[in-house]
Protein backbone atom coordinates (compact mmCIF):
# COMPACT_ATOMS: atom_id res chain seq x y z
CA UNK A 1 0.00 0.00 0.00
CA UNK A 2 1.28 3.50 -0.69
CA UNK A 3 1.87 6.52 1.40
CA UNK A 4 -0.18 9.46 1.04
CA UNK A 5 -1.97 12.25 2.98
CA UNK A 6 -5.24 11.85 3.32
CA UNK A 7 -6.89 14.89 2.33
CA UNK A 8 -4.79 14.07 -0.91
CA UNK A 9 -7.27 11.30 -1.93
CA UNK A 10 -10.38 10.60 -3.62
CA UNK A 11 -13.24 11.63 -1.72
CA UNK A 12 -13.94 7.29 -2.47
CA UNK A 13 -11.09 6.45 -0.69
CA UNK A 14 -11.96 7.92 2.31
CA UNK A 15 -14.45 4.71 2.93
CA UNK A 16 -12.25 2.12 4.64
CA UNK A 17 -14.68 -0.61 2.39
CA UNK A 18 -13.63 0.80 -0.35
CA UNK A 19 -10.43 1.13 0.67
CA UNK A 20 -9.89 -2.59 1.08
CA UNK A 21 -11.11 -3.23 -2.35
CA UNK A 22 -8.35 -0.89 -3.81
CA UNK A 23 -5.58 -3.12 -1.50
CA UNK A 24 -7.05 -6.08 -3.36
CA UNK A 25 -6.84 -4.86 -6.69
CA UNK A 26 -3.62 -3.51 -6.51
CA UNK A 27 -2.27 -7.10 -4.45
CA UNK A 28 -3.85 -9.00 -7.46
CA UNK A 29 -1.69 -6.50 -10.15
CA UNK A 30 1.34 -7.54 -7.97
CA UNK A 31 0.76 -11.28 -8.10
CA UNK A 32 0.05 -11.49 -11.80
CA UNK A 33 3.85 -9.16 -12.55
CA UNK A 34 5.38 -11.96 -10.61
CA UNK A 35 3.55 -14.60 -12.65
CA UNK A 36 3.89 -13.15 -16.01
CA UNK A 37 7.67 -12.45 -15.03
CA UNK A 38 8.25 -15.80 -13.70
CA UNK A 39 6.88 -17.09 -17.45
CA UNK A 40 9.15 -15.13 -19.70
CA UNK A 41 12.23 -15.74 -17.74
CA UNK A 42 12.03 -19.58 -17.53
CA UNK A 43 10.99 -19.15 -21.50
CA UNK A 44 14.02 -17.22 -22.17
CA UNK A 45 16.41 -19.85 -20.40
CA UNK A 46 14.75 -22.64 -21.61
CA UNK A 47 15.85 -20.96 -25.24
CA UNK A 48 19.13 -19.71 -24.10
CA UNK A 49 19.87 -23.47 -22.85
CA UNK A 50 18.21 -25.06 -26.03
CA UNK A 51 20.47 -22.75 -28.40
CA UNK A 52 24.17 -22.36 -26.15
CA UNK A 53 23.58 -18.99 -25.09
CA UNK A 54 24.69 -16.53 -22.59
CA UNK A 55 21.49 -16.64 -19.89
CA UNK A 56 19.39 -13.22 -19.71
CA UNK A 57 17.69 -11.84 -16.54
CA UNK A 58 15.12 -8.87 -16.01
CA UNK A 59 16.61 -5.94 -14.43
CA UNK A 60 14.74 -4.16 -12.23
CA UNK A 61 14.13 -0.57 -11.52
CA UNK A 62 11.96 0.96 -7.83
CA UNK A 63 10.78 4.83 -8.20
CA UNK A 64 8.97 6.90 -6.17
CA UNK A 65 7.23 10.27 -6.91
CA UNK A 66 7.63 13.55 -5.70
CA UNK A 67 5.99 13.81 -2.44
CA UNK A 68 7.19 17.79 -2.02
CA UNK A 69 4.28 18.05 -4.85
CA UNK A 70 1.64 16.08 -3.26
CA UNK A 71 2.72 12.72 -5.64
CA UNK A 72 2.62 9.83 -3.84
CA UNK A 73 3.57 6.28 -4.59
CA UNK A 74 5.63 4.72 -7.33
CA UNK A 75 6.22 1.95 -9.18
CA UNK A 76 8.68 -1.46 -10.33
CA UNK A 77 10.07 -1.31 -14.18
CA UNK A 78 11.06 -5.08 -14.96
CA UNK A 79 13.25 -5.07 -18.47
CA UNK A 80 14.21 -7.77 -19.87
CA UNK A 81 16.56 -8.08 -22.98
CA UNK A 82 17.77 -11.27 -24.09
CA UNK A 83 18.02 -13.91 -27.01
CA UNK A 84 14.17 -15.24 -27.04
CA UNK A 85 12.97 -11.83 -25.95
CA UNK A 86 14.52 -8.40 -27.64
CA UNK A 87 12.93 -6.49 -25.16
CA UNK A 88 9.83 -6.94 -22.36
CA UNK A 89 8.85 -4.48 -19.79
CA UNK A 90 6.48 -5.89 -17.47
CA UNK A 91 5.71 -2.47 -15.46
CA UNK A 92 3.59 -1.88 -12.00
CA UNK A 93 2.90 1.19 -10.18
CA UNK A 94 0.19 2.71 -7.56
CA UNK A 95 -0.14 6.24 -7.72
CA UNK A 96 -2.16 9.05 -6.21
CA UNK A 97 -1.78 12.86 -6.33
CA UNK A 98 -3.50 15.99 -8.13
CA UNK A 99 -4.27 16.18 -11.95
CA UNK A 100 -3.01 19.49 -13.65
CA UNK A 101 -5.71 21.87 -14.28
CA UNK A 102 -4.78 21.42 -18.47
CA UNK A 103 -5.63 17.63 -18.08
CA UNK A 104 -8.42 17.68 -15.20
CA UNK A 105 -10.79 17.99 -17.70
CA UNK A 106 -9.89 15.06 -19.91
CA UNK A 107 -10.16 12.39 -17.10
CA UNK A 108 -13.70 11.24 -15.59
CA UNK A 109 -14.97 12.57 -12.38
CA UNK A 110 -12.29 15.01 -12.26
CA UNK A 111 -13.47 18.28 -13.85
CA UNK A 112 -14.36 19.44 -10.13
CA UNK A 113 -12.39 17.84 -7.97
CA UNK A 114 -8.61 17.06 -9.26
CA UNK A 115 -7.74 14.57 -7.04
CA UNK A 116 -6.90 11.02 -8.19
CA UNK A 117 -5.81 7.64 -7.65
CA UNK A 118 -4.51 5.04 -9.70
CA UNK A 119 -3.23 1.74 -10.00
CA UNK A 120 -2.12 -0.89 -12.87
CA UNK A 121 0.37 -3.22 -14.44
CA UNK A 122 1.67 -2.93 -18.28
CA UNK A 123 3.65 -5.20 -20.41
CA UNK A 124 4.98 -4.65 -23.74
CA UNK A 125 7.42 -7.46 -25.74
CA UNK A 126 9.36 -7.15 -28.70
CA UNK A 127 10.71 -10.41 -29.96
CA UNK A 128 13.80 -10.77 -32.04
CA UNK A 129 11.79 -13.39 -34.45
CA UNK A 130 10.16 -11.78 -36.88
CA UNK A 131 7.41 -14.62 -36.49
CA UNK A 132 6.51 -13.70 -32.79
CA UNK A 133 4.04 -11.25 -32.75
CA UNK A 134 4.84 -8.22 -30.20
CA UNK A 135 2.60 -7.91 -27.82
CA UNK A 136 0.87 -5.64 -25.41
CA UNK A 137 -1.31 -5.90 -22.00
CA UNK A 138 -2.64 -3.38 -19.64
CA UNK A 139 -5.04 -3.60 -17.00
CA UNK A 140 -5.65 -0.23 -14.48
CA UNK A 141 -8.24 0.93 -11.48
CA UNK A 142 -8.36 4.32 -11.48
CA UNK A 143 -10.17 6.50 -8.66
CA UNK A 144 -11.42 9.82 -8.96
CA UNK A 145 -14.98 10.95 -7.94
CA UNK A 146 -15.81 8.30 -10.03
CA UNK A 147 -14.25 4.64 -9.92
CA UNK A 148 -13.87 1.98 -12.91
CA UNK A 149 -11.71 -0.53 -14.52
CA UNK A 150 -9.19 -0.91 -17.74
CA UNK A 151 -7.50 -2.08 -19.74
CA UNK A 152 -7.00 -5.21 -22.68
CA UNK A 153 -4.60 -6.36 -24.67
CA UNK A 154 -3.55 -6.86 -28.33
CA UNK A 155 -0.80 -8.32 -30.62
CA UNK A 156 1.35 -7.08 -33.64
CA UNK A 157 2.14 -9.79 -36.02
CA UNK A 158 4.49 -9.31 -38.81
CA UNK A 159 3.97 -12.33 -40.58
CA UNK A 160 1.43 -15.23 -40.34
CA UNK A 161 -0.94 -12.12 -39.57
CA UNK A 162 -4.56 -13.54 -40.31
CA UNK A 163 -3.65 -17.48 -39.17
CA UNK A 164 -2.68 -15.74 -35.71
CA UNK A 165 -5.49 -13.35 -35.74
CA UNK A 166 -8.24 -16.31 -36.25
CA UNK A 167 -7.15 -17.91 -33.41
CA UNK A 168 -6.02 -14.95 -31.21
CA UNK A 169 -9.89 -13.99 -31.43
CA UNK A 170 -11.31 -17.13 -31.10
CA UNK A 171 -9.55 -17.24 -27.85
CA UNK A 172 -10.79 -13.76 -26.90
CA UNK A 173 -14.55 -14.25 -27.19
CA UNK A 174 -14.64 -17.45 -25.74
CA UNK A 175 -12.92 -15.81 -22.26
CA UNK A 176 -15.41 -12.97 -23.18
CA UNK A 177 -18.13 -14.79 -23.44
CA UNK A 178 -17.43 -16.66 -20.22
CA UNK A 179 -18.17 -13.46 -18.66
CA UNK A 180 -20.50 -11.49 -20.63
CA UNK A 181 -22.34 -12.67 -24.32
CA UNK A 182 -21.95 -8.67 -25.54
CA UNK A 183 -18.27 -8.27 -24.41
CA UNK A 184 -16.31 -9.43 -27.18
CA UNK A 185 -17.79 -7.71 -30.07
CA UNK A 186 -17.60 -4.15 -27.68
CA UNK A 187 -14.58 -4.43 -26.87
CA UNK A 188 -12.89 -6.01 -29.91
CA UNK A 189 -13.95 -3.40 -31.87
CA UNK A 190 -13.11 -0.61 -29.58
CA UNK A 191 -9.45 -2.65 -29.82
CA UNK A 192 -9.87 -1.83 -33.15
CA UNK A 193 -10.87 1.29 -33.29
CA UNK A 194 -8.14 2.48 -30.25
CA UNK A 195 -5.15 1.36 -32.03
CA UNK A 196 -5.90 2.50 -35.59
CA UNK A 197 -3.09 4.51 -36.97
CA UNK A 198 -5.52 7.79 -38.57
CA UNK A 199 -2.50 9.29 -40.11
CA UNK A 200 -1.89 6.40 -42.22
CA UNK A 201 -4.68 5.04 -42.70
CA UNK A 202 -4.25 1.15 -41.38
CA UNK A 203 -4.27 -0.77 -38.41
CA UNK A 204 -1.31 -0.96 -35.58
CA UNK A 205 -1.57 -5.00 -35.72
CA UNK A 206 -4.39 -7.69 -34.93
CA UNK A 207 -6.30 -5.93 -32.74
CA UNK A 208 -7.44 -8.12 -29.10
CA UNK A 209 -9.92 -6.38 -26.60
CA UNK A 210 -9.67 -2.69 -25.02
CA UNK A 211 -12.44 -1.81 -22.63
CA UNK A 212 -12.66 1.39 -20.31
CA UNK A 213 -14.98 3.18 -17.70
CA UNK A 214 -15.92 -0.28 -16.68
CA UNK A 215 -18.20 0.12 -13.30
CA UNK A 216 -21.46 -1.29 -13.26
CA UNK A 217 -19.91 -4.46 -10.78
CA UNK A 218 -17.44 -4.20 -8.36
CA UNK A 219 -16.83 -7.62 -7.93
CA UNK A 220 -17.71 -8.78 -11.69
CA UNK A 221 -15.31 -5.98 -12.88
CA UNK A 222 -12.56 -7.28 -11.24
CA UNK A 223 -13.23 -10.81 -12.14
CA UNK A 224 -13.24 -9.56 -15.51
CA UNK A 225 -9.92 -7.84 -15.35
CA UNK A 226 -8.08 -10.00 -13.26
CA UNK A 227 -8.91 -12.84 -15.95
CA UNK A 228 -7.85 -10.58 -18.60
CA UNK A 229 -4.28 -10.91 -17.48
CA UNK A 230 -4.29 -14.57 -17.65
CA UNK A 231 -5.98 -15.02 -21.10
CA UNK A 232 -3.36 -12.89 -22.14
CA UNK A 233 -0.37 -14.65 -21.21
CA UNK A 234 -2.02 -17.98 -22.13
CA UNK A 235 -2.39 -16.81 -25.49
CA UNK A 236 0.89 -14.91 -25.92
CA UNK A 237 2.89 -17.82 -24.60
CA UNK A 238 1.25 -20.52 -27.47
CA UNK A 239 2.64 -18.16 -30.04
CA UNK A 240 6.08 -17.86 -28.30
CA UNK A 241 6.23 -21.64 -28.13
CA UNK A 242 4.99 -22.23 -32.00
CA UNK A 243 7.22 -19.83 -33.87
CA UNK A 244 10.28 -19.41 -31.30
CA UNK A 245 12.60 -21.79 -33.41
CA UNK A 246 11.42 -21.09 -36.67
CA UNK A 247 14.38 -20.33 -38.85
CA UNK A 248 14.35 -16.38 -39.91
CA UNK A 249 16.59 -14.86 -42.89
CA UNK A 250 17.62 -11.01 -42.84
CA UNK A 251 14.84 -9.76 -45.16
CA UNK A 252 12.26 -11.53 -42.43
CA UNK A 253 13.92 -8.82 -40.23
CA UNK A 254 13.96 -5.79 -41.99
CA UNK A 255 10.23 -6.43 -42.18
CA UNK A 256 9.89 -7.02 -38.77
CA UNK A 257 11.91 -3.40 -37.70
CA UNK A 258 9.74 -1.55 -40.33
CA UNK A 259 6.63 -3.21 -39.07
CA UNK A 260 7.77 -1.63 -35.17
CA UNK A 261 7.83 2.14 -36.82
CA UNK A 262 4.11 1.99 -36.74
CA UNK A 263 4.06 0.70 -32.82
CA UNK A 264 6.56 3.70 -32.23
CA UNK A 265 4.48 6.06 -34.38
CA UNK A 266 1.18 5.05 -32.07
CA UNK A 267 2.67 5.19 -28.80
CA UNK A 268 4.30 8.25 -29.58
CA UNK A 269 0.99 10.18 -31.20
CA UNK A 270 -2.01 8.96 -29.95
CA UNK A 271 -1.47 6.39 -26.92
CA UNK A 272 -3.68 7.58 -23.64
CA UNK A 273 -1.11 5.32 -21.41
CA UNK A 274 1.60 7.59 -22.55
CA UNK A 275 -0.09 10.86 -21.92
CA UNK A 276 -1.55 9.87 -18.78
CA UNK A 277 2.02 9.23 -16.98
CA UNK A 278 3.35 12.46 -18.52
CA UNK A 279 0.68 14.56 -17.41
CA UNK A 280 0.73 13.01 -13.83
CA UNK A 281 4.64 13.55 -13.51
CA UNK A 282 4.97 9.74 -14.01
CA UNK A 283 8.65 7.78 -14.43
CA UNK A 284 9.16 9.09 -17.99
CA UNK A 285 11.85 5.41 -18.39
CA UNK A 286 8.88 3.33 -17.42
CA UNK A 287 6.55 4.95 -19.64
CA UNK A 288 8.09 4.71 -22.39
CA UNK A 289 9.25 1.12 -21.70
CA UNK A 290 6.96 0.17 -24.69
CA UNK A 291 9.03 1.69 -27.49
CA UNK A 292 11.28 -1.05 -29.33
CA UNK A 293 14.90 -1.01 -29.14
CA UNK A 294 15.21 -0.83 -32.68
CA UNK A 295 12.45 -0.07 -35.69
CA UNK A 296 13.21 1.18 -39.21
CA UNK A 297 11.60 4.10 -41.44
CA UNK A 298 11.87 3.49 -45.17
Amino acid sequence: MIKYKFNTLPTLMRNSEFLLKTNIVEKRFVHLRDQICKKFQDLEHEYSKQNCLKKSVFKKNSWKRDIKKNEYGGGLSSILKGNLFEKVGVNISTVSGIFPDSFKKNIKGAAKDPRFFATGISIVAHMHSPFIPAAHYNSRFIVTKESWFGGGCDLTPTYNQQIIKKDFHSILKKFCDQHNKSYYKKYSKLCADYFFLKHRNEERGIGGIFYDYLNNNWENNFKFTSETGDIFLEAFTKYISQYKDKSWTKKNRLKLLEKRSRYVEFNLLYDKGTMFGLKTNGNVDAILMSLPPLASWN
